[in-house]
């Protein structure tokens, strides 16, 4: 049957139909959705894993016992899980073992815009590139067969126009599986150095066998054209390509991005006149062709950074750029903001009022560093904060503690923030952290994390008690404090800050996005009260503006929450009606 799919539920139909029985990730856009599509068929086991690390593992133990696997994440999870993705790549597979890694060209979502196929390269795996839904869905099954043919883990690279665009796929039925019957290898699988050192030369045998594969495979493919042009490409860029070209150029569309082919890439070249590589991020194609002695044009006029476009392509290859209707006015800058309601905003306002240092985290409550906040100092990856607050006071000493806080959510804490916490507490520096505990994994679209007491399906789950942990950690000083509470968030970080010794402060209420969280009624502004002082700007709520000179709340994003009218010294904000 045909249907329409998201690239990323595409995929997820993928593992479905290629008998895949266990996957395990962590969400990060734009990865998410494969796992959280997957989870909807009752033949796959589905979790969210603690992080990428935790996920590739017990994909790989799967995979291990004889059953197809997959773990997926974004591009920065694969820096977190490439301790297991280098070694499993000497391992090697007992049943079929597919990673998907989903890189972010432009930073949508993203602390930087890295290539993964450096990954791929580096750990000596396959990686396959779907360029729509289609093939995201037919790449996702042959890996697996390539998987089991090569003894490999195989990396499916997706990106975000791919992930989150959506595109014809014919669906077929499940083929189920019987387990391949794990045996002991402990020559194979037991990774000391002196079996690890016989396998290094099986990786490379494999590698030479699959960049013979690649010169006739399914995944790459010529289609030819005007052979004035020849243009080599690979994801989204071959969608952009045929857009602006069409029949005007020749094509080499990659889809098996590692190992590249020579022999095809030669032939292809000896066909047209001019060589074009189009590529998103790093010249990995490129340099594959100079490599082969071609003379090629691709990042000397192509940028090396963000996403392609169509008009991009059109312009930077000399091409009519297709025609298209421009808006007749200019639209207003609309920068990401903390939801109306957010229980991160509170703290951060504690915060910047008490001119702390705050080192930062990766969430939704990353946007404390922007205006009129402007509380966060800095954000590095996972965990990164609670790491290098300690860093930051083992440095400067008296002269940063009582003055410097971490900030980390609850869903980053279990990711990476327990090793930099145990580290605290062990090697004792006068450190504050507070854990942003909003019941969820918010950024990447309420996921349920091990703090949460819920799975994948919504089901009761082990819940991990934070107070409890953080104490059993060493820690004398837990505190939990209500973030909307403004006199009580102040107090009590006063008092840790001021402590001689390590704490942690544990900011938890829900996020005011989760469906059971009941909201009260709008707040309305009593104009003779109000004096324009803006006291109320001060929190950076979308739901309150001015408007002739006087404070106005829009009744369709206000929650009701109050944090504003503790600002308000004249009384001007009143609470609804219930």
């Amino acid at each position: 049957m045909k249907q329409l799919m998201l690239g990323n539920s595409a995929l997820a139909r993928g593992l479905y139909e290629a008998g895949c029985a266990v996957v395990s990730s962590y969400p990060g856009t734009p990865s998410t959705e494969v796992t959280e599509e997957a989870a909807k068929y009752e033949e796959i086991y589905c979790e969210w894993a603690p992080n990428e690390k935790v996920a590739m593992e017990v994909a790989f133990g799967a995979s291990l016992a004889g059953k197809r696997s997959f773990c997926g994440m974004k591009h920065v999870g694969l820096n977190v899980a490439a301790d297991p993705l280098f070694t499993c790549s000497y391992t090697g597979v007992n049943a079929g073992m597919v990673i998907c890694v989903a890189d972010d060209a432009g930073m949508h979502s993203s602390q930087n815009e890295q290539d993964s196929r450096h990954h791929a390269i580096a750990a000596k795996l396959p990686m396959l590139e779907p360029s729509d839904s289609a093939e995201a869905c037919a790449f996702a099954k042959e890996a697996y067969a390539l998987s089991e043919e090569f003894d490999t883990p195989v990396l499916i690279k997706m990106c975000t126009r791919v992930a989150h665009s959506q595109s014809v796929v014919e669906t077929a039925e499940r083929t189920e599986r019987d387990a391949i019957p794990y045996e002991k290898n402990i020559a194979k699988y037991v990774m000391m150095p002196a079996n690890a050192i016989r396998r290094h030369p099986v990786v490379e045998e494999r590698m030479r066998r699959l960049t013979a594969f690649a010169e006739d495979c399914a995944f790459n493919r010529v289609e030819m054209g005007d052979t004035k042009l020849g243009i080599i490409t690979s994801s989204t860029s071959y969608q952009y390509v045929k857009e602006v070209f069409g029949e005007n150029a020749s094509v080499l569309k990659l889809g098996l991005v590692n190992p590249l082919p020579k022999k095809l890439i030669l032939d292809f070249a000896a066909k047209v006149d001019k060589l074009v590589v189009v590529e998103e991020l790093d010249p990995i194609i490129e340099q594959h062709c100079r490599a082969l002695g071609l003379s090629v044009t691709g990042k000397d006029v192509l940028p090396l950074e963000g996403e392609y476009t169509q008009n991009l392509i059109a312009e930077k290859l000399g091409a009519a750029v297709p025609a298209y209707q421009s808006l007749h006015e200019t639209l207003p800058n609309r920068p990401p903001v903390m939801c109306a309601g957010c229980p991160h905003r509170g703290l951060f306002y504690i915060l910047s009022k008490l001119k702390c240092t705050v080192l930062g985290d990766i969430g939704c409550y990353t946007l404390g560093a922007v205006a009129p906040l402007n509380a966060m100092e800095m954000t590095l990856c996972m965990g990164a904060s609670i790491s290098s607050i300690h860093g930051f006071n083992k440095a400067l000493g008296e002269a940063s503690e009582g003055k410097t806080v971490a900030v980390i959510g609850d869903s980053t804490f279990m990711h990476s923030g327990m090793t930099g916490l145990a580290n605290i507490a062990y090697n004792q520096s006068n450190s504050t952290v507070i854990i942003l505990d909003n019941s969820i994994t918010g950024m990447t679209g309420h996921q349920q994390n091990p703090t949460t007491g819920y799975n994948i399906k919504g089901d009761p789950a082990g819940k991990i008690d934070l107070e409890g942990l953080c104490r059993s950690m060493g820690f004398a000083r837990v505190a939990v404090i209500d973030p909307n509470d403004l006199n009580a968030c102040e107090r009590v970080i006063k008092e840790e800050l001021a402590a001689k010794e390590p704490s942690v402060i544990i900011s938890r209420r829900p996020c005011a996005l989760l469906k059971y969280v009941k909201h009260k009624a709008p707040l309305t502004v009593e104009e003779k009260n109000c004096t324009g002082c803006k006291s109320c700007m001060r929190l950076g709520c979308p739901a309150i503006s001015i408007k002739n000179g006087k404070a106005a709340i829009d009744g369709t994003l206000c929650v009701g929450c109050g944090v504003c009218q503790q600002l308000c010294k004249f009384d001007a904000l009143q609470s609804g009606e219930v």
